[in-house]
């Protein structure tokens, strides 16, 4: 498969799976296969459904966050912190439908760019939430030729403007690896053990244990909102499905934070099944809206672009702190 599949089937993926779980966010178990049949099956399609606020086909926050990244380091030449952190701000501040307590938080206390997040962490000692893993499939696209350091690097970096646990940012790091594996033709199952071992050994364990082969999702110990349980859960959808369809299906149908489940789920299978794996009838209403950016919304042909564009431009040396 040509590595540009994998790529538009990361991006493009992750926002099928936003859109399709927005809906069912903090719904119960087995909501979605219980409205949508599995395909074949009578009544099957129109899982693009919409709801909760949402129109069909409508991404949240996650794709939303994911673009601003793209926009910021494809306009910007590379990874500008300040410039990232701007945009979220400038996001925030226009009402989005949804934003993370902890983000919004971090994106409106009136701190900059580079102690915003450490202040919040400080202060409450809680933000090991998925906000930074679920925006990540655009970046993850960006510096995967970059080679491994340097995409888990950048990962690192990014999820750090709005999460100052760390945890968060290793879960970030290992989907940005994860992501360059599949993009380089490797089995990312075979290489999590590989990708443990360059996991900060302060959470290193917690990740093996979420990512092991024998793990279910109902043995996590925090709500999926969390980043370990949130990684672990997508993997797992990976590991036990044979279709991208059938990976997000099990993602969204584990209930709670389905919409971020199933984004993190659809860049995986994404990259793995790559583009012509997602459904049309899924792809066709995918809009995502920017809120605070001229009422700019993009469609699949937009998120095709920028996926291009993500793939095939260079990510440049290891990612700096840029001040200007």
């Amino acid at each position: 498969m040509k590595r540009i599949q994998r790529a538009a089937g990361a991006v493009v993926g992750s926002a099928v799976g936003d859109a399709l779980g927005g809906p069912f966010e903090f719904g119960p178990q087995g909501a979605f296969s219980a409205r949508f049949p599995a395909p074949g099956a009578p009544g099957a399609g129109g899982e693009m459904c919409g709801g909760g606020g949402w129109e069909p086909g409508e991404a949240t926050d996650d794709t939303q966050m994911a673009v601003l990244v793209a926009e910021s380091l494809l306009e910007r030449g590379g990874l500008d912190l300040p410039d990232i952190f701007a945009r979220f701000q400038r996001w925030a501040a226009s009402e989005p439908k949804d934003i993370g307590l902890q983000t919004e938080d971090v994106l409106t206390n009136g701190m900059p760019w580079d102690l915003a997040a450490a202040i919040h962490f400080q202060v409450n000692q809680r933000a090991a939430g998925n906000g930074s893993l679920m925006r990540a499939s655009t970046s993850a696209v960006h510096f995967a030729a970059a080679g491994q350091e340097a995409t888990m690097d950048a990962a690192r970096r990014i999820a750090a403007l709005t999460h100052g646990d760390r945890a968060a940012w290793e879960g970030t790091a290992i989907f940005h690896e994860l992501i360059r594996v599949t993009l380089e033709d490797t089995d990312p199952l075979t290489a999590l053990p590989d990708i443990l071992a360059l996991v900060h050994p302060d959470h290193r364990g917690r990740y093996a244990t979420v990512l092991a082969p024998d793990w279910h999702p109902d043995q996590a110990t925090e709500f999926n909102g969390a980043v370990w349980p949130c990684l672990g859960s997508a993997v797992w959808a990976l590991r036990t499905t044979t279709s991208f369809e059938d990976a997000i299906r099990a993602a969204i149908d584990l209930g709670g934070d389905t919409d971020t489940v199933a984004a993190v789920t659809g860049g995986l299978a994404g990259a793995y099944y790559g583009l012509d794996a997602i459904p049309a009838h899924w792809t066709q209403p995918l809009h995502v809206p920017l809120p605070g950016f001229d009422e700019r919304v993009l469609h699949l042909a937009d998120l095709l672009h920028l996926a291009h564009r993500l793939a095939t431009t260079h990510a440049g040396d290891p990612p700096t702190d840029r001040e200007s």
